[in-house]
């Protein structure tokens, strides 16, 4: 190992030279007491603040982390303290790239080259679901510059067919660039920057993954290690030749847990499982997803164009569409029927209508898709339906947007001229439907209806009406009309001491799993993610304390929560992983309760973003006074009913407001009490701020406040 070793170390000692050089310089030119941060990231350098515990705000804290990097670095002989530099590396790539931060923002953009560098907060957080679902299977780094920029081309594309999240570093940007490879956070291909330390960006998503869900303590190391071993599939693939520098980063990914994999022979310094070669690139991603022991379960359909969830976020510009179909424009619906198994004939699809071929441009569309089985329910029709826009987003060149009558669909000129055309689209249907619910679709059959006349009589006559059933059902169903709630764990693969509750009026955090999702769930697959809650043993009506529910809630977690009220902020709110669409906490001064939402970026009345505010909710830790929860619970009669209810609301951001409105406007009765007992809240703000000296804090918080008031006030 003496060769592997002495490159690791060669490399520690160059980046730990190169970062206290760095360091020196930027507290000789803007002086130690000078800020400095990530953007949008309650973890401050997170590498360092995961390993140590140290919160790094200004430069003059940098030095002290310099000292601990060089500790690392003991050059002994032993490949167990080889990877502890590697650490140091990490660290130092760390500090070099934070340090990027330190120039004015105008500069630091002026200068950026082609990459996204930092991944906000906000960004982890949203890869939560799809990382949980298995939607991203697993993260790949791809670093270097290959002798064939086809060759790393085809293994980036590989990768984005199977769903794989690839970061990339250095020239092989540019080399799948020029091979026509799409790139881009939607893609889930993203380009970081040329410099090696750009690497960082990629250690500290996993690090964040760590803090974020799986309730890893600053400072607990052995903790941060063993949670990106198990729990991070990431792995790192380096093309071309690789110096000392890139070994070392590498060592530090092994210590991760993160297995390397180069395209050149390193004889005798492979490492089994955590660094071998590959020479054939057509062996690369097998090699690689083996030794995560990742398992991709294959999709081979008979369309014309790639199919992946990494095509979800794709977005068709309109001057690369060939067609669209917009309820704007003209009739759209989408609507899953089931009927007895003698009415649908499996496997019929039928397009009536002009096919998109026939010089259009703008199209009716109606989709229908009648099912049936043995064990089919007229309950699972709109879980069916709602992976729709799933499905038809995961088409290379097609994007989906909106559900039911509400929608749009545009398929691009590419995907068009590879000859996609809407038999396509019902092969997905099929294809999807008889795969993943298998369990209780025996038969099923897809009709698009693109005969405008027509659409628009199914629309009115099958589609409106169904929909209207499915509302009134829905609208009629609470907490006290059912005998069950549901448990929800898919999280629990990155944040194992978290389980939802699932129950009629209070949908799962993520925004994802509403109570029928989770009962379909559980009659699926009753050993799976979601299990029945019977709800008996009621401690208190008012808090939603049940003894049932905690022991659900013991048995899922482990034991690390024993505890949850299913209505409280304040007495042993639900915990969270860190998927939520929203956060609420408690405003001190009104003692009213705010929420922002992850598309907000700004400052909250508490003083806090959101990042800072799901720092105290993530990871399965009760804080009261904070809770992670979906969007469309805030228009639901129990949200924080024991607390008072809407009446506590004083402030929430704009984009969320707009995001359920309608939500709202369903529940005016409930909103007219909660704007009257606003009122007072709002009141309360108003004195505590000519009494008591709260900043420009308070100050914003008010105009807000009294923006939310006014909007209240407008949907009424």
């Amino acid at each position: 190992m003496s060769v592997l070793t002495d490159l690791i170390y060669g490399g520690s000692h160059a980046v730990a030279g190169l970062t206290e050089g760095a360091v020196n310089d930027a507290i000789a030119k803007y002086g130690a007491d000078h800020p400095i941060a990530f953007p949008d990231t309650a973890y401050f350098f997170p590498t360092i603040y995961a390993a140590t515990g140290v919160k790094v705000k200004t430069l003059g804290d940098l030095p002290a982390c310099v000292g601990v990097l060089k500790s690392l670095i003991t050059d002994q002989e032993d490949l167990g303290q080889a990877l502890n530099a590697g650490l140091a590396t990490a660290v130092g790539a760390e500090i070099l790239e934070g340090l990027k931060f330190a120039e004015p923002k105008d500069a630091y953009e002026q200068a950026a080259v082609p990459g996204i560098g930092f991944v906000p907060d906000p960004v982890i957080r949203s890869l939560g679901v799809p990382l949980v679902t298995g939607d991203i299977p697993g993260v790949a780094v791809v670093l270097g510059k290959a002798e064939n920029g086809e060759d790393v081309a085809k293994v980036v594309k590989d990768y984005q067919s199977k769903g794989i999240m690839t970061f990339m570093v250095g020239e092989v940007i540019e080399q799948c660039a020029e091979a026509g490879v799409k790139m881009g956070l939607e893609l889930r291909v993203i380009p970081l920057g040329h410099d090696v330390t750009a690497v960082i960006h990629v250690v500290t998503v996993a690090i964040r993954a760590a803090l974020i869900f799986g309730n890893v303590q600053p400072g607990d190391l052995a903790g941060l290690l063993k949670y990106t071993k198990e729990r991070v599939p990431a792995f790192v693939n380096t093309f071309g030749a690789i110096d000392n520098v890139v070994v070392s980063a590498g060592a530090g990914a092994i210590a991760l847990g993160f297995p390397v994999v180069v395209d050149i022979d390193l004889g005798e310094n492979q490492v089994p499982g955590a660094l071998e070669s590959c020479t054939d690139h057509n062996e690369t991603v097998k090699k690689s997803l083996e030794l995560r022991g990742i398992k991709i379960k294959s999709k081979e359909l008979p369309i014309p164009v790639a199919f992946a969830a990494a095509f979800e976020g794709e977005i068709i510009r309109k001057a690369d569409m060939k067609v669209e179909f917009w309820s704007a424009k003209n009739t759209t619906c989408e609507l899953v029927l089931m009927k007895n198994m003698d009415e649908v004939e499996d496997h019929k699809l039928v397009i009536d209508g002009p096919d998109i071929d026939s010089g259009d441009l703008e199209y009716a569309l109606a989709t229908c898709v009648y099912v049936a089985g043995k064990k089919m329910q007229a309950d699972f029709e709109s879980v069916i339906e709602r992976k729709i826009h799933a499905w038809f987003n995961y088409m290379e060149g097609v994007m989906h947007t909106g559900q039911r009558n509400q929608f749009r669909i545009r398929i691009s000129k590419d995907a068009y001229d590879k000859g996609l055309r809407l038999t396509h689209f019902a092969e997905v249907l099929y294809h999807m439907i008889t795969d993943e619910f298998d369990a209780v679709v025996d038969k099923c059959e897809v009709h698009l209806i693109t005969d405008p006349v027509k659409a628009t009589a199914f629309l009115n006559d099958v589609a409106i009406p169904r929909y209207n059933m499915r509302d009134d059902r829905l609208a009629s169903m609470t907490d006290e009309s059912v005998d069950r709630f549901f448990t929800c764990i898919l999280c629990q693969s990155f944040a194992p001491a978290h389980c939802c509750v699932v129950t009629p009026e209070r949908l799962g955090l993520c925004g994802a799993v509403s109570w029928l999702d989770a009962k379909a769930t559980y009659e699926l697959n009753p050993n799976g993610p979601s299990q029945p809650i019977m709800k008996e043993g009621c401690l208190d009506e008012r808090t939603g304390r049940y003894t049932t529910v905690n022991d659900a809630i013991k048995d899922a977690t482990h034991g690390a929560v024993e505890e949850v009220t299913l209505y409280s902020i304040m007495e042993d709110p639900m915990t969270s992983c860190g998927c939520f669409e929203c956060i609420c906490g408690i405003e001190p001064c009104s003692m009213g309760v705010v929420i922002t939402c992850r598309e907000y970026a700004g400052i909250t009345p508490l003083g806090m973003t959101f990042s800072e505010m799901a720092s105290m909710t993530g990871g399965g830790v009760q804080t009261p006074g904070f809770m992670g929860h979906g969007k469309h619970y805030i228009a639901s009669h129990k949200f924080l009913k024991a607390e008072g209810g809407v009446g506590r609301l004083v402030w929430l951001p704009k984009e969320l407001k707009d995001q359920i409105r309608p939500y709202w406007q369903k529940a005016k009765p409930y909103l007219a009490f909660g704007i009257e007992c606003g009122k007072a809240f709002v009141q309360v703000v108003a004195a505590a701020y000519s009494i008591y000296i709260y900043g420009r804090i308070i100050q914003d918080s008010m105009h807000g406040i009294k923006d939310s008031l006014n909007w209240f006030k407008g949907l009424n």
